[in-house]
């Protein structure tokens, strides 16, 4: 369909990706200049009417859309043509229409699903390691057990909500310069659910649910540690007249052990040795999360901080077969309170590595006087 009229952009003076403060302020500027009460020239009473309608299709964010993809062609003086060939529409009522259903308020065809609990739960370092049972208490919503959810007083039905005629949404349609636009919120008086309850349930006042304290058992899987969240499938509150219950997830705290220490899935153990046992060596009883002790052998000349791996020992991987290991680290401990015979095995000690040492030195010296004295002479 073929228009004279000029582009709107051109008509206010401003780009194509004006903002809406530069389109008001082109609109302000022309609109005092072309004013009929203040410019008495020839055709500017009709330059003002066109500079109108081009801030009114341009200031309006969904007729500026529809301007800017079809033109003119898409406006037809306030009424609505040339969408003919546009799109798959008909009209520009299918359109507006189309968009309607798109954006408005939906019905709630069915129940909304309850909100999800969260529980703080703490249990202890072998708990978390090997897993276990806990029974919770919390209060919560649930369903009505006198009306079974429906909030409706047992003997009584409901009926269709006269509002909305059973549709649970109101559908308002309002006449704009482009057709019709339809408009689609939900229900207030049924909210959503197409139908009204009459004589409402004593026991829950027609919500369908009643606040409760539950019992819970919660299993936690072997090898969870702290922070790990354990969600309990559809043990969360009700929605009001029914619907899927939400979730409970139990937040788990571990509380820290004695002399245990936990590094992903494997255990550390600093294990204490005196300064004999790690000079000759020895065989010691080493604890382990399981509750049991394994023998551990410490070779001689063990040095402080040294590492020994006990495989499988560790902590279990969550849902799965495999185990991490246990590492224990030894630490050489210093002899304090020494007893006279101590105290002079220890002296004698020190004589003989003083001796020892010297010895070494000698012979060091010596074997490096025989390689280089050659060169000297």
């Amino acid at each position: 369909m073929a228009t004279n009229k000029r582009d709107y952009y051109e008509v206010l003076g401003v780009a194509r990706g004006a903002s809406e403060d530069e389109l008001k302020k082109a609109y302000r500027r022309l609109a005092k200049q072309y004013h009929p009460d203040t410019n008495k020239e020839s055709g500017a009473d009709a330059r003002f009417i066109e500079i109108n309608e081009a801030y009114e299709t341009l200031s309006d964010q969904q007729k500026r859309s529809v301007y800017d993809r079809y033109g003119h062609a898409g406006l037809n003086g306030g009424g609505a043509a040339g969408f003919g060939d546009f799109a798959g529409f008909g009209s520009i009522n299918d359109l507006f229409d189309f968009f309607a259903g798109a954006t408005g308020t939906q019905r709630r065809s069915e129940p909304q699903r309850g909100a999800d609990i969260r529980f703080e739960l703490t249990i202890s370092f072998e708990e978390a390691i090997f897993g276990c049972q806990k029974e919770i208490e919390l209060p919560r919503w649930e369903a009505c057990s006198t009306c079974r959810g429906s909030g409706a007083q047992p003997g009584t039905s409901t009926t269709r909500c006269s509002a909305c005629q059973g549709k649970g949404e109101i559908r308002r349609v309002q006449q704009s310069i482009f057709g019709q636009f339809v408009n689609v919120t939900m229900c207030e008086r049924c909210r959503g659910e197409g139908k009204v309850i009459t004589t409402p349930c004593e026991k829950c006042r027609g919500q369908g649910r009643v606040r409760n304290n539950r019992r819970v058992v919660v299993n936690i899987p072997a090898g969870v540690d702290d922070g790990i969240n354990v969600r309990v499938t559809g043990e969360g509150e009700v929605s009001s007249r029914g619907g899927t219950p939400g979730n409970l997830y139990v937040i788990l705290s571990v509380k820290q052990h004695p002399f245990f220490k936990r590094q992903g899935n494997d255990i550390l153990y600093e294990l204490p040795i005196s300064f004999a046992q790690a000079g000759l060596g020895d065989e010691v009883d080493v604890p382990t999360v399981d509750g049991k002790s394994t023998t551990l052998k410490i070779p001689a000349g063990t040095q402080s901080n040294r590492s020994f791996r006990l495989k499988g020992l560790g902590v279990p991987v969550v849902h799965s077969s495999a185990r991490g290991d246990q590492h224990v680290i030894v630490k050489v401990v210093t002899p304090t309170n020494l007893s006279a015979d101590q105290k002079r095995l220890l002296e004698e000690f020190a004589r003989l590595e003083k001796e020892q040492n010297e010895q070494n030195g000698k012979n060091i010296f010596r074997d490096l006087f025989e390689k280089t004295k050659d060169v000297f002479q």
